[in-house]
């Protein structure tokens, strides 16, 4: 279909994405003009009489780049946030479009060479420390991108990029299908037995909605986990458990099957490790990261889970005791272990998740949340307008002291079935310089939460909120940059296992009375959190965190030895890979017909591969930047010190990826980071 290029949006930059406006036809025309550009300013630059200077060379490539990545972004994001058959069409046919020219970019010689060129120059000297970092990570990024290659090699290596690009798409749809094709009608009542009212509610109206009546439960997070967490029927629990760690998989449509894709990923990345001169995938993926080699990472996953592991040992005596005492369950199984944890910690704790959600109304919620932005760095958020993707999407503005506007983003909570799962935040606009002054950043902020129900407000658990002060975490790291370069400007630049510490660093505020106290009311009576249920939810902190903690262990070994010393080409599968590592890491091991590998996709289309790890090593990072606030509270009355506030934005926030995580994270602190900040949090010290 021929679309008039004038009004095409994805080729408007003067503003935010006009999304009102998309359509999945204006796609092809805007990339295809957005690359034929890019491919001119690429001609510029590398030619012969094109002096190897900042200005004659590198900034008119990011101009262009910034437009593709701009408008390729908007289109990216709404494949994962409202996917339709059209769109999923366009997003596929251009996505192997942009691999490509990102590919040929990163092989560019004469690119390279005049990245070469300006590093050698006298004018290097010259330039801001941003400039010089992202010089060193052009050089870097041509070595990584096969820049050096013969050319035989080059077109191979560009190949496997294309390739590797078209799978993990394939593996994320496959994944939402998979979610979306299940559905489980229940007719009879009493076997919906200790599921919780709202969440009852909800299933009843996706049945009317679906045509049918009784109560319809999906896999999708917000249907799927109450009932592993509240149905008395061990059956129900069986039986959704069972549909939900096999999607994507050989026990369910032969399409959406991912095993084949996960060999078929793992053999291409090893061979453009091997192209590049590396040993292994993983050695590819550590070179742009703060931890030097996979030994190292494997030594520290080690060192951690052999602290954890007796913690663990001990978390899991007490939940089979108690199921064998209290609930009469000789065996506890994997569809049992959350519906119990739940028990014990109700008979522990005195309280349960669903009372205290009731104290966490949205509007309170998000209230709280900017309350402590304003608090901690100065700053004032207000909601504002925007043409956004959806009718629950909404959109705010954060201004400073005198009223200017520091950066922008959209918050879209809901989940639905065009929406990928879990949560997480990406960018839309990225600080920088122009000729028109600063750039204001914009950001997406997206979860899955249950939306209201009637005339009440959505409701959220404690671990909903943590969830959605992560995403802000992240939000504020690309808002708060004062960085005027792209390249390193939010979370530009920042290595991969940094990038979490300012979103895990946020999650410790939800364990802070003075922050929790003004972002509750009960969603009937508009009591606030009662500060004895406080107490009991700060006293349940760690519970399981032992088992917590070899989880996420277990998920990061896994993923660095299926890309280090794994052979994916010789005859075991990454299942058998993580069976193994279950053996040697995990208390609880699942059934045999779990197939979690097929639904990993933060290492097969999220881009954590061999860096999964990133999560327990950022944490080390986030726990001791927090335990600065823990330390300065007693002289200040609080956690809530914005002096340390404004310190943790200039030295860490501010810095995006203009300098290496390390050195902002020692600037901020006052020496190298320590465990013990981390194992003190998860009572483990």
């Amino acid at each position: 279909m021929n679309t008039p290029m004038g009004n095409n949006p994805l080729l408007d930059f003067s503003g935010l994405p006009r999304f009102a406006e998309f359509k999945p036809e204006y796609v092809t025309p805007a990339i295809d003009q957005l690359l034929a550009d890019a491919r001119a300013a690429v001609a510029r630059a590398e030619a012969t009489d094109t002096p190897a200077e900042w200005d004659a060379f590198v900034a008119p490539l990011d101009d262009a780049n910034e437009k593709l990545g701009r408008a390729w972004g908007q289109v990216s994001h709404l494949h994962s946030v409202m996917d339709s058959p059209e769109l999923r069409e366009v997003y596929n046919a251009n996505l192997q479009k942009i691999t490509v020219y990102y590919a040929e970019l990163g092989q560019n010689e004469a690119l390279f060479a005049k990245f070469k060129a300006l590093k050698a120059s006298p004018g290097y000297a010259a330039l801001s420390a941003p400039r010089k970092k992202i010089v060193e990570n052009e050089l870097r990024d041509f070595r990584l991108g096969g820049a050096e290659l013969p050319a035989d090699k080059k077109a191979r290596f560009m190949q496997v990029q294309e390739e590797l690009a078209q799978l993990s798409a394939k593996f994320e749809e496959n994944l939402l299908d998979a979610t979306n094709d299940y559905a489980l009608i229940i007719d009879d009542k009493d076997e919906l037995s200790g599921i919780p009212d709202d969440v009852l509610e909800t299933a009843r109206a996706a049945a009317e909605a679906a045509g049918t009546t009784g109560w319809k439960f999906t896999l999708h997070m917000p249907s799927y986990l109450p009932v592993m967490q509240y149905a008395d029927s061990r059956e129900l629990r069986q039986v959704l458990y069972r549909a939900y760690v096999t999607r994507a998989s050989e026990f369910g449509d032969a399409r959406l099957d991912n095993t084949p894709l996960i060999a078929q990923i793992l053999k291409l990345r090893r061979e453009a490790a091997e192209l590049l001169g590396f040993g292994s995938y993983a050695e590819v993926s550590l070179a742009a990261k703060m931890a030097e080699t996979p030994a190292e990472v494997l030594a520290f996953l080690d060192e951690l889970g052999a602290r954890a592991r007796p913690y663990a040992k001990k978390d899991y005596a007490e939940l089979k005791a108690f199921a064998r005492d209290e609930l009469g369950l000789d065996e506890i199984e994997a569809w049992d272990t959350t519906y119990v944890s739940e028990k014990l910690s109700v008979a522990r704790y005195s309280f349960s998740d669903q009372e205290v959600k009731q104290y966490f109304p949205e509007p309170r919620v998000l209230a709280g949340l900017f309350k402590l932005i304003e608090t901690l760095y100065g700053l004032h958020v207000r909601e504002d307008t925007a043409p956004v993707w959806h009718p629950d999407v909404k959109f705010y503005t954060l201004t400073d002291h005198g009223g200017q506007r520091v950066g922008q983003f959209y918050l879209d909570l809901y989940a639905r079935a065009s929406k990928r799962g879990g949560a997480w935040m990406d960018d839309v606009i990225t600080r920088r310089k122009t000729a028109d002054g600063i750039q204001t950043p914009v950001a997406y902020l997206n979860c899955n939460f249950s939306g209201p129900v009637g005339d009440k407000p959505a409701l959220f658990t404690h671990d909903e909120v943590i969830t959605l002060f992560h995403e802000t975490g992240h939000g504020l790291h690309h808002l708060l940059t004062q960085i005027e370069e792209l390249g390193v400007s939010g979370i530009n630049g920042v290595e991969w296992d940094a990038v979490e510490l300012p979103s895990q660093f946020m999650e410790n505020f939800c364990w802070e009375w003075d922050v929790l106290k003004h972002m509750t009311a009960h969603v009937d009576t508009g009591e606030p959190l009662p500060r004895a249920l406080f107490d009991k939810m700060l006293a349940a902190r760690n519970f399981q965190s032992g088992l917590q903690t070899l989880r996420q262990i277990e998920f990061a070994s896994f993923d660095m030895h299926l890309h280090d010393d794994f052979d994916p080409n010789g005859s075991r599968t990454a299942q058998d890979l993580i069976d193994d590592i279950r053996k040697k890491v995990a208390v609880i091991i699942p059934p045999a017909y779990n197939r979690f590998p097929n639904n990993f996709s933060h290492i097969f289309a999220g881009g954590y591969a061999a860096g999964y790890y990133s999560y327990k090593w950022a944490e080390v990072l986030s726990a001791d930047a927090y335990a600065l606030f823990e330390d300065e509270a007693e002289g200040y009355g609080g956690v809530l010190n914005p002096e340390v506030g404004h310190r943790f934005w200039s030295e860490i926030l501010a810095q995006g990826g203009a300098r290496p995580a390390l050195e902002s994270f020692k600037a901020f602190r006052g020496r190298e980071p320590t465990i013990d900040a981390l194992l003190r949090h998860n009572g483990m010290a």
